[in-house]
């Protein structure tokens, strides 16, 4: 399929990419390129999603907070940032 073609009937060849066949366009006769299914890179889940944050038990994520805990989470925090934008519209 020349470059023209597949501009027109680009919808088209997504579908059928979609299914799994490969498409390939031509520039005066000849391939520069295919479109194809793109595959999902697979998560590694050895490896912590954000490097920077350290593990967390899914344990501890569904314990009781104290009430200071539960007080900060209602009120808020001093470096709380979402607080400090409400400050600064004000």
């Amino acid at each position: 399929m020349n470059v023209q073609e597949a501009k027109t009937r680009l919808s088209e060849l997504l579908r059928l990419v979609e299914r799994g066949e490969e498409v390939s366009i031509a520039r005066a006769g000849t391939v520069i390129a295919r479109l194809q299914a793109a595959t999902p890179p697979r998560r590694d889940f050895s490896k912590p999603l954000l490097s920077g944050i350290p593990r967390v038990s899914a344990d501890s994520l569904l314990d009781a907070m104290s009430e200071n805990e539960l007080l900060e989470w209602e009120l808020g925090h001093a470096d709380d940032p979402i607080l400090e934008d409400e400050h600064h519209d004000a």
